[in-house]
This record gives C-alpha cells, structure tokens and sequence, in this order.
C-alpha cells in the first residue's frame, strides 16, 4: 500500500487552506470507498498557514458554512504555521497562491525535490485562487478548490 502525504497551505490557515484539506479528504475516502480492496492508495491529508497570524484559531465560519453546504465538517480544526520538517514529512505541499508559493519555499528553504505547486496548476491553470477572507466569495473559493482537488486526485491515481 502506497501512501501520498499532502500538504495544502494558504497565508492563515483558515479559510482556503483548510477547505481543501478537507475537500480532499472526502474525495480521497470516496476514491477509496469505490474502490474497495484494490484501492492501493492511502492518503494522509492536511493544512498549515505559511504566517503565523491565525495560530490555533478555528476555520472561518464562511469556510465553515460553504463545507456544511456539501456535507464536510471540519470540528477539531486549528490554524497552524507550516514548516521547515514538512517538506521531509509531505510528498506535495500545494499553495493556493503565489504569495503562499513564496513563504513556503522561504520556509522550507528551498524545493530541491519540486514538491511545492499551485494548486490550480492540476487543472492546467497557473492563476491564484481568491482569498475569501478578503473577497466574501466563499462560492468561487469552493469551485477553484474542488476543481483544482479532484484534478490532484486524478493525476495521483493516474485516472
């Protein structure tokens, strides 16, 4: 059984970051669960900030509603700052945002091993996905990140 160790990280860690984390989450359990026993596949899934200004707070109740909305919770949740073992630890760690690309190389000191990515670049986008903590635009965060997920998913399954 191969494991895939994800990282997905946005600037606080409460808004985009933690919906892909737990957008993914349930594709990866749906992939699995359809699959059964020939599922080969394991994922280990989860979100960090690349700043240190949201540190142990919970996900932003926009962020909470618009999970609700498709039946994902996110209870337990807290904000944490990325870094320098992640880059050990995870197979992919994936920004939302060029910015977030920027603090997560300085972070990890570099990306010797190519690990850190768009996430949009799975969809054959290279273009940010909006801060809703700034746009109130729950709504187009959640398509970019289900988008940009289920094509991550596709390309680590090879379907």
């Amino acid at each position: 059984m191969k494991t895939i160790r994800i990282l997905f990280v946005c600037y606080g860690n409460i808004c985009r970051s933690p919906m892909a984390e737990f957008v993914m989450k349930d594709l990866a359990a749906k992939w699995r669960a359809q699959r059964g026993a020939a599922a080969d596949i394991e994922f280990e899934i989860a979100s960090a900030a690349t700043s240190d200004e949201q540190l142990g707070n919970e996900v932003y109740p926009g962020t909470r509603r618009k999970l609700a909305e498709h039946g994902l919770g996110c209870a337990g949740k807290r904000a944490r700052q990325m870094n320098r073992g992640d880059y050990g630890r995870y197979d992919y760690l994936i920004g939302m945002d060029r910015l977030n690309l920027r603090g997560m190389t300085r972070i990890c000191g570099g990306d010797p091993e190519g690990k850190i990515h768009l996430l949009l670049e799975f969809t054959g986008q290279k273009r940010d996905i909006a801060d809703p903590w700034y746009t109130d635009d729950f709504e187009a965060t959640w398509n970019d990140v289900l988008a940009g997920c289920s094509a991550l998913l596709a390309k680590l399954t090879g379907e």
